[in-house]
């Protein structure tokens, strides 16, 4: 294999895992369409929210990883850092107008705005242009500073007290999350994904792009060894409940072997991270070499991330609205609640089943594939450069 063909098909790793992680985050936002609860006591439901964990863990890194490998081809570390700063700008701009409208279906936005996952990545990839300028070992050992350390802050930060300073909104926003109201009688920011440890995931994923130019031995012995022991370490950690999670596990109601996957996402725990980015970096390798249809597919969405972002979460609202005209369409207008984060209960009787949330997301996800080969195509050729804030 020349060069040329190795450095193609290590990109296509990375594209097939983003596609993968894409895919895979249709099952949660179908699920909240669905009424069935975020997790729970049943194998069933519990795993069809805790696969989807690997999402966020994976793009935000490899948001990082993709930033590095553009720099590399614009050649200069200022010619990043703008490119990262309006792109920034960019994603904040969407999630506060086009993806809630997507989640929501009205137009209710005096009392409810969302720091989603786009709002965040957005964010970090602001911080991460001022952060280009410093050599690359400092970064890396910020970003594992960030992402190994923010848990000592567990039980030392406490809402209550830190409501009458001035900085609280600077702290909801950093790690504590929930509701920041924009002004006296304006409407409330909830804010679902918190910028520490996020922004340390981003930068080690900068560093991970210095990694995928290595040759192929080097890097492959890196990834094996690094993400299998992250998987060590979260399983020493999660089974001594030494450190890394706020939630300790046994002696609840949830049985043992769910609880000890049972990490905290909001904000992402060390062990929620080692258990979910460990395995990715096991998967770097091994997709280097997969072929076929369903990888062929997987690394189509993995071209075009914010574009199936963008499309999916209403596509998905329509095929709700969908089935709930059929099913119960006295309970349609909860689909109008403001999703994800402020809507009351489903009604009662709402409640899907398993088999028809994946039925949905079936449909989705091949709904999705034409629009976004399509624009992958477009990307290849090279004929629109704006394509490349999509």
């Amino acid at each position: 294999m020349t060069s040329t063909e190795t450095a193609k098909s290590r990109i296509a790793s990375l594209d097939i895992i983003r596609g993968l992680v894409m895919v895979l985050m249709a099952i949660d936002h179908v699920r909240v369409f669905s009424g069935v609860p975020p997790g729970g006591p049943t194998p069933g439901v519990f795993f069809t929210r805790w696969i989807t964990n690997f999402c966020a863990p994976a793009f935000v890194f490899l948001a990082g990883t993709a930033a590095y490998l553009h720099g590399q081809k614009l050649g200069s570390r200022s010619a990043l850092a703008r490119f990262l700063a309006v792109r920034g700008l960019w994603l904040v701009l969407l999630e506060l107008t086009v993806i809630r409208l997507g989640w929501t279906f009205n137009l209710d936005f005096a009392h409810y705005l969302l720091a989603g996952v786009i709002w965040m990545l957005g964010w970090c990839m602001i911080l991460l242009a001022g952060l280009v300028y410093l050599p690359l070992p400092v970064l890396v050992t910020i970003g594992a500073v960030i992402v190994g350390g923010h848990n000592l802050l567990d039980g030392r930060l406490q809402p209550e007290a830190l409501q009458a300073s001035p900085w609280a909104w600077l702290w909801q926003l950093l790690y504590l999350g929930g509701p920041i109201f924009l002004g006296a009688g304006g409407p409330p920011l909830i804010v679902l994904y918190v910028l520490i440890p996020w922004m340390g995931v981003m930068v080690l994923g900068y560093g991970f792009g210095a990694v995928m130019r290595w040759e192929q031995p080097r890097r492959h012995r890196f990834c094996l060894g690094v993400g299998g022991a992250g998987i060590g370490l979260f399983l020493l950690l999660r089974a001594t409940n030494l450190y890394g999670d706020p939630r300790p596990w046994g002696g609840g109601p949830m049985p043992a072997a769910l609880a000890f996957l049972n990490t905290t996402k909001y904000p992402a725990s060390l062990l929620f991270l080692l258990m979910t980015l460990g395995p990715m970096l096991l998967a770097v390798p091994l997709l280097e070499q997969a072929r076929g249809w369903i990888v062929d597919r997987l690394a189509v969405f993995g071209r075009t991330p914010l574009f199936f972002y963008l499309l999916h979460i209403p596509l998905i609202h329509l095929l709700a609205l969908g089935v709930a005209t059929m099913r119960t369409p006295e309970a349609a207008g909860w689909l109008f609640a403001n999703h994800p984060m402020a809507m009351p209960p489903a009604p009662d009787g709402y409640q899907w089943s398993l088999p028809l949330l994946y039925l949905v997301f079936a449909v989705a996800v091949v709904l999705l594939y034409f629009p976004c080969r399509w624009l992958a195509a477009r990307k290849t050729s090279g004929s629109s450069p704006w394509l490349s804030y999509l």
